[in-house]
């Protein structure tokens, strides 16, 4: 790929052709073994073991510890996922992967540090069926009384995250922060209605990556404490990968000069189970 390391993450072997296809560098993530065409993170300085609950930020942490400081400062490096990816801004009349994917980094690109995918807002509480609040949302609610007196019902990440992955859980973890990025991140997570999701960055500087790698992860290790791993359920077992997602848009936001970028899915896996 032009100009830019790309790691692409995957849970599945039969993706590999794919990912080749794009010029991506593969990474295979998860228990499932993998041929040494990919790079996984079970080597070296790693948290494998904990993938099902880290999610991408196993092999995040992996780079932090085995890879960054060896490559070249000033190199864009990127990263996406089997089912997410970053897009191809430019209009084309083509539909295969590579034509939407980006290939080459686009000019306008060497004005900013780093890229977050554009945020996709939540649906409204008119918009959500009430099985799903009363399943999830009702004390919620109760905790979030702002959604009544708001005209267009609009639903703040701190809500959201309330009703998918456990009533308080985002407090409780906002307040193992740092003095630097407790209140600010609370703040965020009170005022904002839209993340930029997946997990996913891009960005040329490998002192920014070590910096938020830096704050990342000692947060996390300090919410395992509070959350441990006897987690049941979607929402509640990938709890620190959902964490890092909403801090992911926070600190990139505050301490870079960034700019958002289209994020296309398509689910490669079960593009090779329908041919």
């Amino acid at each position: 790929m032009k100009n830019i390391t790309m790691y692409c993450l995957s849970l599945h072997e039969n993706t590999l052709p794919i990912i080749k296809s794009l010029g991506y560098v593969p990474v295979g993530l998860g228990t499932n073994n993998f041929s040494d065409e990919w790079l996984t993170d079970k080597t070296g300085d790693n948290i494998a073991h904990k993938n099902k609950f880290y999610g991408e930020y196993s092999f995040h942490y992996w780079f932090w510890k085995n890879k960054l400081q060896k490559i070249e400062d000033g190199k864009w490096i990127g990263f996406c996922a089997y089912r997410e990816f970053w897009g191809n801004k430019y209009p084309t009349t083509k539909k295969d992967l590579k034509s939407l994917t980006l290939q080459e980094i686009p000019t306008n690109w060497e004005n900013f540090e780093a890229i977050i995918g554009e945020h996709r807002s939540f649906k409204s509480l008119k918009e959500l069926k009430f099985s799903k609040i009363f399943k999830h949302g009702l004390l919620s609610l109760v905790r979030n009384p702002y959604i009544f007196f708001n005209k267009h019902g609009k639903i703040n990440i701190r809500l959201q995250f309330d009703m998918m992955h456990g009533n308080g859980n985002l407090d409780k973890a906002i307040d193992l922060l740092d003095d630097e990025n407790r209140e600010d991140f609370r703040y965020f997570t009170r005022n904002e209605y839209t993340f930029a999701r997946g997990n996913m960055f891009v960005c040329k500087s490998k002192k920014i990556i070590a910096k938020y790698y830096e704050s990342l992860f000692p947060w996390l290790e300090k919410c395992e404490k509070v959350f441990g791993f006897d987690l049941k359920g979607y929402g509640m077992t990938r709890i620190y990968a959902f964490l890092g997602e909403r801090y992911l848009s926070y600190w990139f936001t505050k301490y870079t000069k960034h700019l958002l970028w289209p994020v296309i899915f398509y689910d490669t896996n079960k593009h090779y189970e329908k041919n």
